[in-house]
């Protein structure tokens, strides 16, 4: 029964492990579900969707029942995302934000100091983040075109309630495997890559993704959004305004079998990634991750003290920052014509949080702990009770 099976990227490949805790097909999304949502996507809906990012993403599920360290059962992953595709070692300009620091991603100081993004991006659990980064360097260090040292940049949160955390299951080779099989195109959700044993408002959450185009008077650009959602009180949550936790008081994550207890403190963290093709600097850039606590709030995570709450946006505009001469020519969008981009931002980030909470699978873990998918059906009723029916 237990499975061990690496992820493909972008498009598909996910394990089939057991039944209650593997997503074996894509459900339906946001979008799909007529979520009354403000914006226009992208083609894909995703992060992808700003030509040249590349995701990939490695899922580890194995074993069932009590916890056993070093062992499992497992439930956790690697998700990476390339700027500028993984073939393409042309740094870009980017900067960081945290609403709340009960976390970590690493590189930030150089981010912040140098407002240039060199390599990949990578989100795993928070006990992984050493192998995640090492690996990357690893990685980047073998390659023609990269400099022979570097400052990744990975983030965490904590997958403890379900996964055998301290058994240390992300190695090197599943880093790799991510990293090598980055891909453009659609992006899996929910259970898969550093989501894995994730969980949001008390529902099973994980990775997604969501993307706003700008129309051509406002220039045609693209933002694309992948979150981690791993946050907030299910009494919070709300779903296109409507208070759909306060809604479902049952379904609360425990041990299967035994009462789950209330609520009584905010646990978890949520990772966002920004990507544009925008032209915008790193002072720019910051004020865009600085927008996506608006997004996050939308759905009503506020940045609890527990909580680690860090956001990254870059843009792969202005190629060739690093070019022979000795000055480099950039473009930049205006300030007063950057509204839309920070607007742009707030709703990809609300609606690709949904979207995780949509695609996540009721998953079942260590100790025979349970944490159940957000119940669409049940999604449905209420939407229609608060006058913002589902089309679809």
């Amino acid at each position: 029964m237990p499975r061990l099976t690496i992820g493909c990227a972008a498009a598909v490949c996910v394990m089939l492990a057991y039944s209650a805790s593997a997503q074996t097909t894509q459900k339906l999304r946001a979008r799909d579900l007529g979520v009354p949502l403000d914006g226009t996507p992208g083609p894909l809906d995703a992060i992808t969707d700003v030509r040249g990012v590349e995701v990939g993403q490695t899922t580890l599920i194995s074993g069932s029942g009590k916890l056993v360290v070093g062992k499992g059962p497992v439930r956790t992953g690697v998700t990476v995302i390339h700027p500028r595709g993984k073939a393409n070692p042309d740094p870009v300009f980017g900067a960081w934000f945290t609403l709340n620091g009960n976390g970590e991603m690493t590189g930030t100081t150089w981010l912040q100091e140098s407002g240039i993004l060199e390599g990949p991006i990578a989100i795993t659990n928070t006990h992984s983040v050493g192998v995640v980064r090492d690996a990357i360097l690893q990685w980047q260090v073998s390659r023609p075109g990269l400099q022979p040292w570097g400052l990744p940049v990975v983030a965490e949160t904590w997958d403890g309630s379900l996964n055998d955390i301290n058994g240390f299951h992300v190695k090197p080779e599943h880093v790799l495997a991510a990293l090598d099989s980055a891909a453009i195109g659609p992006v899996r959700e929910g259970n898969v890559g550093g989501g894995t044993g994730m969980v949001c408002h008390g529902f099973k959450g994980g990775i997604g993704t969501a993307s706003r185009t700008l129309p051509a008077d406002a220039g045609g650009y693209t933002v694309g959004v992948l979150v981690q959602c791993n946050y907030g009180y299910r009494r919070e949550l709300r779903i296109a305004g409507v208070p759909v936790g306060r809604e479902i008081p049952d379904l609360m994550p425990g041990r299967v079998g035994v009462t789950a207890a209330p609520e009584d403190n905010e646990l978890g963290s949520i990772i966002v990634v920004v990507a544009t093709d925008a032209p915008l600097l790193p002072h720019q850039l910051k004020r865009i991750a600085t927008r996506v606590s608006l997004g996050v709030a939308r759905n009503g995570g506020y940045g609890g003290n527990s909580s680690g709450d860090i956001f990254v946006a870059f843009s792969t505009a202005n190629p060739h920052v690093y070019g022979d001469s000795g000055v480099a020519r950039v473009d930049m969008l205006r300030n007063d014509l950057i509204n839309p981009l920070f607007l742009a931002t707030v709703q990809a980030t609300e609606e690709a949080i949904i979207n995780a909470l949509l695609a996540a699978e009721t998953m079942t873990g260590i100790d025979d702990f349970r944490v159940h998918a957000l119940p669409v059906d049940r999604l449905r009723t209420i939407m229609a009770k608060y006058g913002r029916p589902l089309s679809h």
